[in-house]
């Protein structure tokens, strides 16, 4: 079967259902892979989240990123984190001031003041494993949502791009909330499960498995994508 591309379209297998693929009308959308959510010493494991199984997660997410490229398939960094002076966080009123344990993390620790997820820092930069390369777009975001207040939707749209693959950190908070929020733009979001880790417990990663596969979209495997992309 070909698309309005002029491309083959392929069946990835995915649950509930297999997922027909056109790799010119797909996108990779890789979630937060930056030191303060897949680093030890960023602000995930500061605030005293279980980084266990983020080297499986990173290496597989390079090899997707390479896999994606290689295909033909836009590869589309999200990054996660405000200005230096934090005014993008939000004003007093915000939910995020409220809720945001990155901003919790820094009131309870005075001396991390202006490290946790601030723009230029250590802690915002994408890890080394997943740096951006020639062709590969980087949106940076100051919300869960990739598609909050940031230009994603068109950069998608006006690449003509229906499908996406999402993997990243952390599952049951950023991947997650992207996926809805793509669902409701009427995409079709796949989720990478062995490319994605919890913040939280182990059932979270489940939980999350649970509803995109029943409520918002569909789920697959690394080793699922490359042999479909082979075929």
């Amino acid at each position: 079967m070909t698309s309005e591309t002029g491309m083959r379209k392929v069946s990835l297998p995915a649950l509930p259902e297999a997922v027909a693929l056109d790799p010119a009308s797909t996108a990779l959308i890789v979630v937060d892979m930056q030191n303060a959510y897949a680093s030890h010493g960023g602000y995930l494991d500061l605030a005293g989240f279980d980084l266990t199984g983020i080297d499986t997660v990173i290496a597989n997410v390079a090899d997707t990123m390479d896999l994606c490229r290689a295909a033909g398939i836009q590869v589309v960094c999200l990054q996660n984190g405000w200005d230096p002076d934090y005014v993008e966080a939000g004003g007093p009123l915000s939910a995020n001031q409220a809720k945001s344990n990155a901003l919790r993390v820094m009131r309870e620790r005075p001396e991390l003041e202006g490290q946790l997820l601030a723009k230029g820092g250590w802690d915002y930069a994408l890890i080394d494993a997943i740096k951006p390369r020639d062709g590969d777009i980087v949106v940076p975001k100051s919300r869960y949502s990739g598609f909050v207040g940031t230009p994603l939707d068109s950069i998608l749209r006006s690449r003509g791009i229906r499908t996406l693959l999402v993997c990243g950190v952390a599952t049951n908070v950023c991947v997650e909330a992207t996926i809805r929020d793509a669902f409701g733009l009427e995409y079709h979001p796949v989720m990478l499960q062995d490319c994605c880790l919890q913040a939280g417990p182990s059932y979270l990663q489940e939980a999350s498995i649970f509803n995109i596969q029943k409520f918002f979209g569909w789920t697959t495997t690394l080793e699922a994508l490359a042999k479909t992309l082979a075929d």
